[in-house]
């Protein structure tokens, strides 16, 4: 892999022990804000302070074994990248609903579930490969960004509250985000790595000097004990069959989070990036998978890669999985101290919104820049465009989504859930009729170059290739055409075919003639200046020198051109 220019410790690289510590330490800040969703179930329930503290104590150790999982480089699991999983939003809504229907034991049962099916799903990634193409995983990618930002501005703002934002709030966020930004945009160095850590202590210490916090806080956390262990003297688990529909929705929702993460992160670490690693895909929603199984053994709520985390990596520079595992290790040391997880579950909402939206800017481009890697056609224009619009219609108009029936619900959570799965419905309708292989036919009487790349130009954007290799053998493509036409006098029509996979572009150029001379070495400049052959051969030379591979046969008067390009 080659480091791209805004990468400052790229995955495989060590940074220095401080920005290890710093990185580690605004990531888990970033992180803390999604605890929210495992304190929204205990209500639920009911549970008692003590309860909820053990819960959120044992959710602290999965995070942390997650993190490691998710960053190991061999073996059969993790990434190797830093995406780390968090309490999320997709388990949400399932989670509420099993916890109102059985309590925890029930919620806890469905985890597993729902983890186990997440790591079926890993196994069968690669047959499911056309379902998962890059478009999809950015669509994925860009939705989140947009939902994660939607929730930044209503947290900011007290959309929902108890007690609306008020003028104070502002402040704070203008305080918090402004620090971000600035030392983000216009710092190197240090304070450009920790930005969000430097732009959340300027948060609180804002929110502190404006008496935002209430009294009610200090007192939770003097009254919490400074160090205790976390305890499962409430371990239950149940099934219930009823609730397999929205927990199975939930981890395909989570896999393809953990597709879209994985994709942003091969993109982030490597400037020649061209396609997704499946097998690195793979074995991130392995790693995701086994997370969610485990937490829900142990009790607590289910997890998934953390998008604004990949997007808080993607602003700083600092992708190296070495603060995956620092990140693990600060987990760890905050399950035995609840004062400091009392900490970050009273963060200021503004300072958790502008956190949020500073992440969120970085996950929605990144989005977009893996979705128009490709070539559009009708059909993905349409799978893209209709899923957008659809998943967006969940967070602009919630209500409008209550009278669908009781089995629809679970994919009607949020724009997160439903852009994905309908993009995955749509992708697999549109993907009918699509052909592999197109073929044409060129007079030598009569060729037109415009022809030729309106045909290449189709067809890329049918199969969703890559623009650079379509440019490359459309290029390839014209230029042989003419110098057959040219050289090589055929005799009748040249036809041509093209076929496509994922991982292969082929042209074939066939025609009755003699065969078009195609050599490794460059013909001297007086070869090239004393003969047309020279001439051809140059013009030869050069037709190799465009593609990955080239091939010529000549059988029975008739003569074949291979031009293979790599994808």
């Amino acid at each position: 892999m080659r480091k791209p220019p805004g990468i400052v410790y790229a995955v495989d690289e060590v940074p220095p022990f401080g920005v290890v510590v710093l990185s580690a330490l605004q990531q888990v800040g970033l992180m803390s804000i999604n605890l929210i969703y495992i304190i929204l179930v205990m209500r639920e329930v009911g549970a008692t302070p003590e309860l909820t503290a053990s819960v959120m104590s044992i959710s602290l150790l999965v995070l942390a074994l997650g993190a490691v999982l998710q960053a190991l480089p061999r073996g059969p699991i993790g990434s190797g990248f830093l995406c780390q999983p968090v309490p999320t939003a997709v388990y949400l809504v399932p989670s509420l609903i099993a916890a109102k229907a059985g309590g925890l034991s029930l919620v806890f049962g469905m985890t597993v579930f729902a983890g186990l099916v997440e790591v079926a799903l890993s196994r069968a990634l690669f047959k499911l490969r056309p379902l998962f193409p890059p478009e999809i995983a950015g669509l994925v990618v860009a939705l989140i960004g947009l939902a994660t930002g939607a929730v930044a501005i209503r947290t900011i703002l007290g959309v929902g509250a108890s007690i609306a934002s008020g003028p104070s709030d502002a402040v704070v966020a203008v305080a918090a985000l402004g620090t971000m930004i600035v030392l983000n945009v216009w710092t190197r160095g240090g304070l450009r790595l920790a930005c969000v850590l430097i732009g959340m202590i300027v948060g609180y210490g804002v929110t502190a000097l404006l008496g935002g916090f209430r009294h009610a806080e200090w007192e939770t956390m003097v009254a919490m004990h400074w160090m205790t262990f976390p305890h499962l003297d409430y371990v239950g688990w149940a099934f219930d069959a009823s609730l397999v529909i929205p927990f199975g929705v939930a981890a395909v929702a989570a896999t393809l989070k953990v597709i879209g993460n994985v994709t942003t992160c091969q993109k982030l670490n490597d400037a020649d990036w061209v396609r997704a690693d499946m097998t690195s895909i793979s074995r991130g929603v392995l790693a995701d998978g086994l997370t969610t199984a485990v937490a829900g053994a142990v009790c607590t709520t289910g997890v998934s890669s953390a998008t604004m985390c990949v997007g808080l990596a993607s602003a700083t520079g600092v992708t190296s999985r070495q603060v995956a595992y620092a990140v693990g290790a600060v987990l760890a040391v905050l399950a035995f101290f609840p004062q400091l997880g009392v900490v970050l579950s009273v963060i200021p909402r503004a300072v958790a919104g502008s956190a949020l939206l500073f992440a969120a800017t970085f996950i929605f481009v990144n989005g977009l820049e893996i979705m128009t890697s490709r070539l559009l056609d009708a059909r993905r224009t349409f799978v893209i465009g209709l899923s957008f619009m659809c998943g967006l219609a969940i967070d602009f108009f919630p209500g409008a989504f209550a009278q669908f029936p009781g089995w629809v619900q679970p994919v009607l959570v949020s724009s997160i859930v439903l852009g994905p799965v309908m993009a995955l419905v749509l992708n697999g309708i549109f993907r009918l009729g699509v052909r592999k292989t197109q073929k044409m036919v060129v007079e030598p009487t009569r060729v037109d170059p415009a022809a030729i790349e309106a045909y290449m130009e189709t067809s890329g954007a049918e199969w969703g290739a890559r623009r650079d290799v379509i440019d490359r053998a459309s290029f390839n493509l014209s230029q042989s055409v003419e110098v057959i036409v040219e050289s090589c006098d055929p005799q009748g029509p040249l036809e041509i075919e093209a076929t496509f996979d994922e991982f292969n572009l082929d042209l074939r150029v066939s025609y009755v003639g003699p065969p078009l001379a195609l050599p490794e070495r460059r013909p001297t400049n007086e070869e090239i200046m004393e003969s047309e052959d020279g001439q051809r051969r140059l013009a030869g030379f050069m037709l190799r020198r465009h593609a990955d591979r080239i091939a010529a046969t000549h059988r029975a008067g008739r003569s074949t051109i291979l031009f293979h390009f790599d994808h």
